[in-house]
């Protein structure tokens, strides 16, 4: 089968039109055979057996007009670049290096939890049952018929007129025991470019397929609304009818409307997170929600943290962290999703499964986070921030790093001038796609095969009121009923308005791919597989005083904390219990060198209202939403929380 290798977007129609014309031309077997679709790049005969039928049942469903099988290549990434130049879905940012901007249609900005469903034979395999009356909020269900009758409804002839781009791409170093496999077939080339950088995509990964590896079947397309009107041809998209669909059973994922980054590059949170939860399930390990961090102490001894915290909290800015306390060292091995398994030793070792950063841009600046702001200004795709007339970025952050005689151009095309506008520059949610290997601090390790240790987890929120800096869990029991029982105020990642303060659990909320009862017998389950488990512990970056200011300056400052957390680690006697957990002894906390005034007893204070008033929406939160799915363990770990509350 003869290959078409490097046309440019704009000359495939006329390929097809040739082929049609010309009956002896030398492809009009394939021609005939794909009804009048054309392979532009690659061969589909290269394809292991599996990958070709996956990818033919969908050229049949969606019905494209061309075919690219995308390789990687620095050649085709400068094609597709070239071609989303001429669509104007990206422009160039010529202040920095090979730097691009995309702005989305301004109603496809996030990611829909609404319209994320799971699909199993049984509701109960899918979510916990909720109490009578009561909606679930923990993710929602689908019968296989009607994701059946979903993607028929979309998704046939969906690619009409359009290239489908297959994308072979690895969850983890290609080589590590620990990775997985994905095939994303996709209509966006938005899509292919920011896959290349977040994930191992390309040649390597279809060698290792034609070895006979598994892969999760990842089906995308931008669509087209029902009434064929495409309102913003830059940005195609459907958001009526834009639906997430997974099926574990099958390693399966179907993402029909939309172009944003959470519900299109579908190695992030689609399959590193869902569908790999239910793989971790299976295969008796763990897919978080979690960054992962090598922190060394003044004395060059080095541990790892996996630390779980919901989106748009602060992640990246633990994970790329400058110590404000002399002699620490931090180096960043991930700042979204860590995939852990026990080794033969009983140690819990961690990998990223990613390889870029798809950081919220808003908030991050040299003062916030200075490691950040020296990888991002180079191969990056940024989505939805403003732009400079130098030719730059500008988002909520920045405004020491513009000078005042740069005109600003929001995220919608719009003048905008600081002051002026009561509406921000960047959109809340806009982000930076950016290399991994760029971060001048990325750990050493941190493409290890084999993984790194981790020694200590932690769990944290948005909590303005009552929760302490960092307090440590009692044992693993306590440890896990302190990540089911997470609350945070609510972000601009999802579609959630306002600052109201809702249950996060694992920060994982919108991400189990089974049930999360299960989920927590799982996690629980770790015990039986190992006598050296990680210790959990849980912080609050975001505690405000009476006057509404936050009382902890965070950022660097941040270190503290670990710093009390790694002398924990050692059996340091720095800790007291309190109902809650272990609280850092009075004094125990380094705050030498600290330039702003901390009150600590306000810090670190547990009033018992706050608290009795926090057992109470716990046990509401697992009465009505996890119901007889809750493993008696939490409930035990509950009512020892609510005994020492009330005697407080």
């Amino acid at each position: 089968m003869p290959d078409i290798v490097n046309k440019t977007e704009n000359t495939y129609s006329n390929e097809i039109g040739r082929f049609a014309k010309n009956l002896s031309h030398p492809n009009v077997g394939l021609f005939n055979q794909l009804r009048g679709i054309s392979v532009v790049h690659g061969n589909l005969k290269d394809l292991s057996p599996k990958v070709r039928s996956y990818v033919e049942a969908n050229i049949d469903l969606c019905t494209p007009e061309r075919v690219h099988i995308c390789d990687g290549s620095d050649n085709e990434n400068g094609q597709l670049l070239k071609l989303m130049q001429q669509q104007g879905t990206i422009t160039p940012l010529l202040k920095y290096e090979n730097c691009w901007l995309a702005r989305t249609n301004p109603a496809d900005t996030a990611r829909v939890e609404s319209k994320t469903f799971i699909c199993t034979e049984n509701k109960s395999e899918t979510i916990p049952t909720p109490k009578d009356g009561v909606k679930g909020a923990l993710g929602n269900w689908i019968a296989p018929r009607d994701m059946d009758s979903a993607i028929k409804e979309r998704l046939m002839g969906c690619m009409t007129g359009r290239t489908m781009y297959i994308v072979p791409f690895s969850m983890g170093p290609v080589a590590s025991p620990l990775s997985k496999i994905g095939i994303e077939l996709t209509d966006s080339p938005y899509v292919v470019a920011s896959m290349r950088i977040m994930t191992r995509m390309g040649k390597e990964v279809l060698e290792k397929l034609l070895q006979g590896a598994e892969f999760v079947k990842c089906l995308h397309s931008v669509g087209t609304p029902a009434n064929g009107f495409v309102e913003m041809p830059s940005w195609p998209c459907d958001p009526e009818r834009t639906i997430i669909l997974h099926r574990p059973k099958d390693n399966e994922i179907v993402s029909y409307g939309s172009g944003y980054g959470g519900n299109s590059l579908l190695g992030k949170k689609c399959f590193a997170l869902r569908i790999g939860s239910t793989i971790a399930k299976r295969e008796g390990w763990l897919a978080e929600h979690m960054l992962i961090l090598g922190i060394t102490n003044p004395q060059g001894k080095k541990r790892y943290i996996a630390a779980a915290f919901p989106s748009a909290c602060g992640k990246t800015n633990l994970a790329m962290m400058t110590p404000s306390l002399p002699g620490y060292k931090v180096e960043c091995v991930g700042d979204d999703i860590a995939w852990m398994r026990f080794d033969s030793n009983g140690q819990l070792r961690a990998i990223n499964p990613e390889n870029g950063f798809f950081g919220v841009a808003p908030g991050t600046s040299n003062s916030s986070n200075p490691i950040a702001m020296k990888t991002i200004f180079k191969n990056t795709v940024f989505t939805n921030v403003a732009s400079t007339s130098d030719g730059g970025v500008f988002w909520e952050g920045m405004e020491d790093e513009v000078s005042g005689d740069v005109r600003i151009t929001d995220w919608r095309g719009n003048q905008w001038v600081k002051g002026k506008n009561s509406s921000p520059a960047a959109h809340p949610n806009s982000r930076f796609c950016t290399p991994a290997g760029q971060c001048p601090i990325i750990d050493p390790a941190w493409e290890d095969p084999e993984g790194v240790p981790i020694s200590a987890i932690l769990f944290g929120g948005r909590r303005p009121a009552g929760v302490p800096l960092v307090y440590e869990a009692r044992n693993w029991k306590h440890g896990v009923f302190v990540g089911a029982a997470m609350r945070s105020e609510a972000t601009a990642a999802a579609e959630h308005k306002g600052k109201v303060v809702m249950h996060d659990p694992f920060a994982m909320r919108p991400f189990f791919g089974y049930n999360f009862g299960d989920y927590l017998r799982h996690w629980l389950s770790m015990e039986e597989r190992s006598s050296n488990l990680p210790r959990i512990y849980h912080v609050n970056w975001f505690r405000k005083g009476s006057d509404g200011k936050f009382l902890w300056p965070g950022y660097g400052e941040n270190s503290r904390v670990l710093d009390w957390i790694l002398r924990r680690l050692d059996n340091e006697d720095c800790a007291q219990e309190t109902p809650v957990g272990y609280l850092p002894k009075s004094n125990s906390l380094n705050l030498d060198g600290l330039k702003e005034k901390v009150d600590l007893n306000e810090l670190f204070s547990l009033p018992k209202d706050f608290w009795s008033e926090e057992v109470s929406a716990i046990e509401k939160y697992f009465s009505e939403q996890v119901g007889k799915d809750l493993p008696n363990e939490i409930s035990d770990e509950l009512a020892g929380l609510r005994k020492r509350v009330n005697a407080m």
